[in-house]
């Protein structure tokens, strides 16, 4: 693969998920919280996704191999004069892409894809132990702006 390979971002198909799957748990993270050897849970969440209107589950796609993916939802809201917003998840790079700008490339995909739909706001998460990351969509002109909390069910 050749650095000048032409990037594709598109639509992730269910042929995408073991990328997808392998590119979540490679990190700290996500290795202690996915389980790339069993790919049924990712199918069946795989078809919500695709089904539902509101969720964008997207890949980079370089040379034919899935080197990057994302998740945009779009929430439709009342707050913020009925704001909609949309959210970006899941963001991973493969390994041997990061720090080659595929990252930035991505997120500005997700905020002008983010316009298309209508956005008025586009929010994301990131875990608090991911400095680099906080440094990373600071630079891409997002603002630590709110204090995020989860309850795990």
């Amino acid at each position: 693969m050749t650095e000048t390979a032409v990037l594709a971002i598109r639509r992730a198909t269910e042929d995408d998920l073991p990328a997808i799957v392998a590119m979540l748990a490679d990190d700290p993270l996500g290795a202690t919280r996915e389980s790339p050897d069993d790919l049924t849970p990712y199918r069946t969440a795989f078809a919500r996704i695709d089904g539902d209107p509101h969720q964008h589950l997207v890949v980079a796609d370089r040379a034919g191999r899935a080197v990057g993916t994302l998740q945009l939802t779009v929430v439709p809201g009342l707050s913020r004069k009925g704001a909609t917003r949309a959210i970006i998840e899941s963001v991973r790079i493969h390994a041997d892409e990061r720090g080659s700008g595929l990252g930035s490339e991505l997120i500005r995909w997700a905020v002008e894809r983010s316009r298309e739909l209508g956005a008025d706001l586009v929010q994301l998460t990131s875990d608090a132990t991911r400095t680099d990351a906080h440094r990373f969509y600071e630079r891409l002109g997002f603002e630590a702006s709110h204090l995020g909390f989860k309850l795990k069910l």
